[in-house]
């Protein structure tokens, strides 16, 4: 149930995360601000939703395609929500600032090699993916 302090997350507040986004990626990455960098996100309403679509077309934001009804290639799944869940689980937050203050704290704290092993995990699970043409793979 959205209630009046919270958004639902549809097509036109997707486009909002996604403005955000793309200007972060060229305040920190300059170089990309050209093209070259690709966005991965799954299947999700929002993420598909026409405005969503026109959006990332306007700007030239290539995708990589997802595998309908598939999660295994998603890294949220098998990277950043363990990490999220192991840190966060067994405190209570009084407010919405304080969870955020401690995502921060997992999201500061992941280096370099974090990522590179969410994407050396990540290309496994595509490659995966691609083998068994889109069906589900249940060995992660």
């Amino acid at each position: 149930m959205i209630t009046k302090n919270r958004k639902g997350v549809n097509g036109k507040f997707y486009v909002g995360v996604l403005e955000r986004l793309r200007a972060r990626v060229f305040r920190v990455r300059p170089k990309l601000a050209k093209g070259g960098w690709i966005l991965h996100h799954d299947n999700a309403p929002a993420h598909s939703s026409l405005v969503a679509q026109e959006f990332l077309a306007k700007k030239g934001i290539l995708t990589l395609p997802h595998p309908p009804y598939s999660p295994d290639p998603s890294r949220c799944d098998f990277f950043l929500c363990p990490k999220m869940k192991s840190h966060l689980k067994g405190t209570h937050h009084g407010g919405v600032q304080e969870v955020q203050k401690a995502v921060n704290v997992v999201l500061n704290g992941l280096t370099s090699e974090d990522y590179q092993g969410c994407f050396q995990s990540w290309e496994k699970r595509w490659n995966r993916c691609v083998e068994l043409e889109g069906d589900f793979c249940k060995g992660r």
